[in-house]
């Protein structure tokens, strides 16, 4: 991403609610999953380590974060976060079937080669393995944020299903996440790419943004409240789309 953007992302990251209703998702689906507290954990993508810092509070003994961003890595040491590295996330230090669980959030989108990304993931999981994947959904919400992101692409869910099952893996579940903002979204997306093109900013550095606390906070809760329902039900449509895979 953006030198800018990425200062941006780590000032933010902490508290912002689009991240914090994404770690909360993602810790929803390892409780589902009943991930042992022992088990070994791998993080690609792991940023400044906030999500590495709940699973620790949360019990889990064996995590390992890599980001490919040396500022992240530098960032998360002086956060107290242990066992992290800087590693490309397409290209695995690790040995064969090192890991019982890999998360992978918002990673597969800035990978060009996305096919021989999820091949190493497989690689490095044991059998009966599981990751969990997000990604950004949908081409239609395609602005100059993703630019900025260094994005290659947004996902349908049948997408990311065909490239998670043509690396060898066996689909678990599927659905789109951050449902409830899906219209509203689309709506300022649209209207977003109509001005950029007739007037394009030059100083345009992506869309997160410090909201005031109140509203922040109503966001936040409104994803929690969201991931509650996903235990449930899948989601039609969304901002993003995750899945969870198994190594047989």
């Amino acid at each position: 991403m953006d030198l800018t953007y990425e200062q941006k992302y780590h000032q933010l990251e902490e508290q912002h609610w689009w991240f914090t209703g994404r770690r909360d998702a993602v810790r929803k689906l390892i409780n589902s999953l009943r991930i042992p507290a022992t088990a070994d954990i791998l993080e690609i993508g792991c940023s400044a380590g906030p999500l590495q810092q709940i699973l620790q509070a949360d019990g889990y003994q064996h995590l390992t974060g890599i980001d490919i961003s040396e500022k992240a890595i530098s960032l998360a040491r002086q956060r107290g976060v242990a066992n992290v590295s800087v590693m490309d996330g397409a290209r695995l230090d690790f040995a064969d079937a090192s890991f019982d669980l890999l998360i992978a959030s918002d990673v597969l989108e800035h990978i060009e080669d996305e096919a021989r990304a999820v091949r190493e993931w497989h690689r490095v999981l044991r059998p009966g393995g599981r990751m969990i994947v997000f990604v950004p959904a949908f081409q239609i919400l395609w602005t100059r944020h993703d630019e900025v992101n260094h994005h290659f692409r947004r996902y349908t869910g049948g997408h990311l299903r065909r490239v998670l099952q043509q690396a060898g893996l066996q689909l678990e579940r599927t659905s789109y996440w951050n449902s409830a903002l899906f219209f509203p979204t689309t709506a300022v997306r649209l209207l977003q790419r109509m001005l950029v093109s007739s007037r394009p900013d030059p100083n345009y550095t992506g869309d997160l943004k410090q909201l005031p606390p109140w509203l922040n906070g109503l966001l936040s809760q409104l994803l929690k409240t969201e991931n509650t329902i996903l235990q449930h039900l899948p989601l039609p449509v969304g901002v993003s789309v995750f899945a969870i895979a198994r190594k047989p």
